[in-house]
């Protein structure tokens, strides 16, 4: 019993000292019920490393929690945003505070209704070299050297998805500028094999479904027939 006493009272204190550390680095911070430092504010009034946010409900927009990552006061690296119960609605990722690279957002259920692509700021590179569209027209004409300033603009594919994940549209951007745009509502979005279980019909599925329609299909299979 002793020695249980003693191990309880030293994790104890090597909590209070780890928080008093902490104290003296930090502005504020929480911990989290691992014990995980989480929310630091340092004594410069900026965020740092991993955060927890929660937005209540407003104005009948639904709340949400978001977790990620803060460097010097900005997001960095992947911002996971999920519901009320639980069920992840995006997956953002930022650098140097804005949006950067793929961003998917989800329904309740799962599925992907967009994907975006972003093109974000980068302190490394002061300078970017952006394009240059003729009058009228889509057609790149010539190129130039500009300052990077902070930004974050789409650049790349964004995709469109009805419930079911039902491609509805694609759209392609060049630092901002949309360039193209396609509709095919006729495709639908591939999920990975092993996530969906689903595999390649064989030929004797398909010649069935050739020689009969799916109302009489439907029929046999209550009637309990078949004729594979």
């Amino acid at each position: 019993m002793k020695n249980i006493n003693f191990k309880i009272a030293a994790c104890i204190m090597t909590l209070l000292l780890f928080s008093f550390c902490a104290g003296a680095q930090y502005k504020s911070f929480i911990l989290s019920p691992k014990g995980d430092t989480l929310n630091v504010v340092d004594k410069n009034n900026l965020k740092q490393g991993r955060w927890v946010i929660s937005v209540v409900e407003l104005r009948g927009e639904p709340g949400y929690d978001e977790e990620g990552y803060f460097k010097d006061d900005k997001k960095t690296g992947p911002w996971r945003k999920y519901n009320s119960t639980g069920d992840i609605l995006a997956v953002e990722n930022y650098k140097a505070g804005g949006k950067e690279g793929v961003q998917e957002y989800f329904t309740f259920l799962g599925d992907l209704i967009r994907h975006e692509e972003w093109k974000g700021y980068d302190p490394e590179r002061p300078y970017d070299t952006i394009a240059v569209y003729g009058q009228g027209n889509n057609e790149v004409s010539s190129y130039k050297i500009v300052k990077a300033e902070q930004y974050s603009v789409p650049n790349g594919v964004w995709k469109y998805y009805a419930p079911g994940e039902k491609f509805i549209k694609a759209e392609t951007y060049d630092h901002g500028r949309l360039v193209k745009a396609d509709n095919n509502t006729a495709i639908v979005a591939k999920k990975p094999a092993d996530v969906t279980g689903e595999v390649g019909k064989t030929k004797e599925i398909l010649e069935y479904e050739k020689k009969y329609s799916k109302k009489k299909r439907k029929q046999m299979e209550r009637e309990g027939k078949t004729s594979l």
